[in-house]
This record gives structure tokens, sequence and C-alpha cells, in this order.
């Protein structure tokens, strides 16, 4: 099969490199991809929002597939797009993105079904959303509704910064992403995601993996688009599965109750809350850098599977997983998740990959005169297989010191918390 992957960051190489294990798989390219992907598949350099221009490529080069991994093109339609040229794909529609690309749909959704999540209220305009923190308690959530980068949601403190916040969104700082806000009560609890395969109002899970959004050691510091992650996760009760499970499995169901057809993945970011887990978010895709951990421990075969979701015969297969554990750093520019610089000298991936069970996945990274170098905040994500968390870890670690590049920087602390156990996140 000709396949065509549609993005170009860790999570599409990722996907690239589990693509390419499969007998199924010939020639295959990305758009737009990144210096690193270049050496696995062919890229081409057309926008992952430009619709038209993808789907016409897609059609003059008559690719077999194709993997939208990215969420604005799933919001804009790609999927719909190619399905209208006779291209099958894997990712949902339009219509079902919608549960990442507009929060007030996701949560009208949950509160409709009784679905586990924050509580939360629905402002259109400033002077609203301004009026209602004056009553509010404290910490509290801000987020705009629509898709803004990763960077659309603010837990704020004190009163002063939830004003900023909504003020950020009001006034444009997303775009239309920010016209609508959703103001919702902060949880409190570790962090978990699971992702699962879905099709035919069914939902089959992944092995649930756990990020470090925060930039500095100690969870300190602004969000990010994650920093590490790790796969599975020890500290999650087998209750806590089945519920997560669960959830994933009744979100599915009442989509489909909606008439909506989803196909593809659905990324379910859980809050482990003393009440049980409950839903921070929905996202219409695979994970950045979830899916740099949880795609290696697949031992299925992926154009297998993918081609399955989109053919709604996916209860024919039966996910299988390695024992191993698997532990994702990322590797930074200096100034992340602010400002930084691009075009330095990146070295030691071949000496890194050279290691057992150890693969670099390349996020923001670009080749100019043959020369590997940074293009992105976060630059590369350093992968390892281990028997124990601690030796994966450990090999991580490892591999790391092999790389370098002016300004590099990373967390020392992936994973840290939770081999001291689940009483680490009531310290």
């Amino acid at each position: 099969m000709k396949i065509l992957v549609v993005g170009g960051g860790g999570r599409e190489h990722a996907i690239i490199r589990a693509l390419k294990k499969s007998p199924d798989c010939g020639d295959i390219w990305c758009a737009p991809g990144n210096g690193g992907i270049g050496y696995d598949a062919t890229c081409k350099n057309i926008p992952a929002t430009d619709v038209d221009a993808m789907v016409a490529f897609a059609k003059a080069e008559a690719f077999d597939y194709v993997v939208v991994a990215q969420d604005d093109p799933l919001a804009l339609g790609m999927v719909d797009a190619l399905a209208k040229v006779g291209i099958p794909a894997f990712g949902p529609d339009a219509a079902a993105a919608r549960i990442e690309a507009s929060k007030v749909f996701s949560k009208d959704l949950m509160k409709k079904y009784h679905i586990p999540t924050a509580q939360y209220e629905v402002f259109d305009t400033s002077a609203a959303a301004l009026a209602y923190l004056k009553t509010a308690s404290f910490p509290i959530v801000i987020k705009a509704d629509g898709l803004a980068a990763g960077k659309g949601v603010v837990v704020a403190e004190t009163v002063e910064d939830a004003e900023a916040a909504v003020r950020a969104c009001f006034d444009g700082a997303f775009g239309d992403a920010g016209s609508t806000v959703v103001i919702e009560e902060c949880m409190t609890g570790p962090e978990c995601s699971l992702l699962c395969f879905v099709t035919a109002g069914q939902s089959f899970p992944m092995a649930p993996a756990q990020d470090h959004k925060r930039a500095y050691d100690g969870d300190l510091g602004p969000n990010t688009g994650g920093m590490g992650v790790y796969s599975p996760v020890p500290i999650v009760t087998d209750e806590e599965h089945a519920t997560m499970v669960k959830v994933m499995e009744q979100t599915v169901a009442e989509l489909a109750a909606e008439g909506i057809d989803y196909r593809g993945c659905l990324y379910g970011g859980f809050m482990l809350t003393p009440a049980g887990p409950k839903v921070l978010e929905f996202n219409a895709r695979f994970g950045d850098p979830e899916t740099q951990v949880v795609l290696p421990r697949l031992k299925n075969d992926l154009v297998e599977v993918m081609l399955a979701c989109a053919n709604c015969e996916l209860d024919q297969i039966e996910l299988d997983w390695r024992d191993e554990w698997a532990v994702a750093v990322v590797l930074t520019s200096a100034g992340y998740p602010g400002s930084y610089e691009k075009g330095k000298v990146i070295t030691g991936i071949t000496e890194a990959e050279a290691m057992e069970n150890v693969t670099v996945y390349h996020a923001g990274t670009a080749v100019v005169n043959g020369q590997l170098l940074t293009n992105g905040g976060r630059v590369l994500a350093v992968t390892a297989l281990g028997d124990t968390f601690e030796n994966a870890r450990n090999l991580a670690y490892e591999a790391c010191e092999k790389i370098d590049f002016e300004g590099k920087t990373l967390r020392h602390d992936i994973g840290l918390r939770a081999l001291r156990g689940r009483d680490a996140w009531d310290a």
C-alpha cells in the first residue's frame, strides 16, 4: 500500500515507524513531515491545514490510504474531503472531530450523558465571564473553546490570573478559538491518558500512558506539549482502569447514539480524583508524546488495525501489547515553551539508536545542507523499552546523554514520582 501520513511531529514519526513494520506498507510519505521523518518517509511540504492541496496531492499520487494524525486538519474536514475523492483515511470526520475541536460540544455531551467530568459554565462574552469569576472558588480552569495548539488552557490560582486568561481569550490571543470560553472547577489528582481505537460504535483500548506537562523538574513551570511520558502507568488501580475503559466505551456509544460515526483514535485525558477517574478532555487523534510510548508496545500490525477501523472490522482483531515498559524523554530547545532559537546542529542520534531497545523520534528537526538541525521547541523524543520501569527509564536517560545540541534542555525526573507510588501525589 502507498500511504500518506498528515502531520510533522514526533507523533507522526512514531506512526510512520510503526506502519513501516507492516508487510502491507509499501511507499510511505509524510506531509509536511520534518528533517528526521525524511529518513523514514518521503516528505512533501504541504501545510497540514491546507485541506484542498493535501487532497489534490493524495489524489494525484494515488495514495491507497491516508492517516490524518493532526487535530487541525481533522477539524477542518480532511477525512470528509478525502472520502469525496474515494481515498480511505484513518481519523474521524469533521462532525466527530468536534469532540476535540469544541470544548463546549465535548462538555455538553458529557453533561447530557452523565459522563464524569468537572463542573463547568460556558460564556460568550468577556463581561459575563468576568462577572462569574467574582463568585467562583479558586483555583479554577479557563479554557478557550476551540483548538489553540495546546495553549488555550490556564489553571488560575487567583482572580487576577483568571481575569487575565479570560481577557486573553476574548481579545483574540487564540483567534476564533477563544470567542467562547469554558470555565470549570479545578480537579485534583494524578493524570492518565487512555487512547482507544474506535469504530462502529465500539471502543478498543490501548495501553494507558502518563504524560508530564510542566516544563521543569518537580512539575513546576508553564504547561508544554509534553516533556516525557511512560506506559503502562503503575499507580492506576485495576478499578480505575476499568472505570476509564467503561467511560470511553460509553462516550463512543453516546456519540453513535447522536448519529456520529466515529472512526479513528479517541484520546481520553483523565484526572484520577478521590471520587474516581473524571474526564479532563477528549482529543480526536493520537496524543503527543503518548504515541511515542504506546505504539512501540503494540504487537499488532498497525496497517491492519487502521484498515479495520476504517472498515468497521476491528472486533475481528485482538489487540496485543508487549510486556516491556516504555519511557520517553523529550529534548527541547532552550527557552521552550517560550521563545527559542532554531538551527542548532544535532549530534549523537546514531549512537543513541545503536543502543538496543532505544528509538529516537523527531519532532522539531530540519536537514539543511546535509546537517540535522533543531527546528522547533520540542526537538526529539527518546524512547526506551525495558523489562522494568527502572530499566526503561535508566536506558532512556542514558540515550539522552549521547545526543547533543546547543541549548538542549530536558526534565530529569520523568517517571520518578510514579516510582514512589500513589502517595507521591499527596505530598
